[in-house]
């Protein structure tokens, strides 16, 4: 296919199917990075209004505060209690989703634009290492339809969230409770994470010129840091 007929439509196969190929397009399509970011932010949106009309309320808010501190558990249920409603709920998250996905690809953005200039001084703009973390996260949707088939096989609706994410490391591995320590920790850690970096290295080196290897820590280090930091004050 001729670069000319090559359309957005086609990247979003190819980041899945070929990837080299949709990242050696979309380099020079920054404009493109609207439609992977909307549809994972509606994707996302869409999950958790479901979410929240679906899920039995009062036995969501005693989840909540079973995950408080024990020592402030009791004055705090209270709180939970008058605070947690659901149009409050859900257009509170939807809201948080929305501001925490964006500045997560800023940040990205950032890291990455320094990372070039320090190692590589490669003539990649600001803007295209926005579109490089807008595009790798793509792959996320497919978190986001597996929850959307495990709520509807639940058996009832009375399931966390975060339990219906079969890619994450408490699902697959650690399968720790609510009030575990570990809990937030191995729910924040999902497999396709691995796929995610494996794209972002991969733009990083076909636009940098930079080895495979080094693309990889430089994309994995910000995610090493953050999760071994963590690991270390549970």
């Amino acid at each position: 296919m001729s670069e000319s007929n090559y359309t957005v439509f086609n990247a979003m196969v190819d980041i899945i199917t070929s990837p080299g190929k949709a990242l050696d397009a979309v380099k020079s399509h920054t404009s493109w990075l609207w439609w992977p970011l909307l549809i994972n932010l509606l994707l996302a949106c869409a999950l958790l209004y479901y979410y929240y009309t679906w899920v039995d309320f009062d036995w969501l808010i005693e989840q909540t505060i079973r995950q408080a501190p024990p020592e402030s558990r009791a004055e705090g249920a209270d709180a939970i209690r008058q605070f947690m409603n659901p149009a409050t709920t859900t257009w509170t998250s939807i809201g948080a989703v929305v501001i925490v996905i964006m500045i997560v690809y800023l940040v990205q953005a950032v890291y990455l634009h320094l990372a070039n200039k320090i190692s590589t001084g490669a003539d990649v703009g600001f803007g295209q290492w926005f579109s490089l973390g807008a595009w790798s996260g793509f792959v996320g949707i497919f978190a986001t339809l597996a929850t959307f088939i495990g709520l509807l096989m639940a058996k009832n609706n009375q399931v966390a969230l975060e339990n219906l994410d079969v890619f994450s490391l408490n699902s697959l591995l650690v399968h720790a409770s609510p009030d575990d320590p570990w809990y937030r920790w191995a729910t924040s850690l999902r497999l396709l994470k691995i796929w995610l970096l494996i794209l972002m290295a991969i733009g990083y080196s076909r636009w940098t010129g930079a080895g495979m290897g080094k693309s990889a820590i430089i994309a994995a280090l910000p995610t090493i840091a953050i999760f071994g930091i963590w690991a270390l004050t549970i």
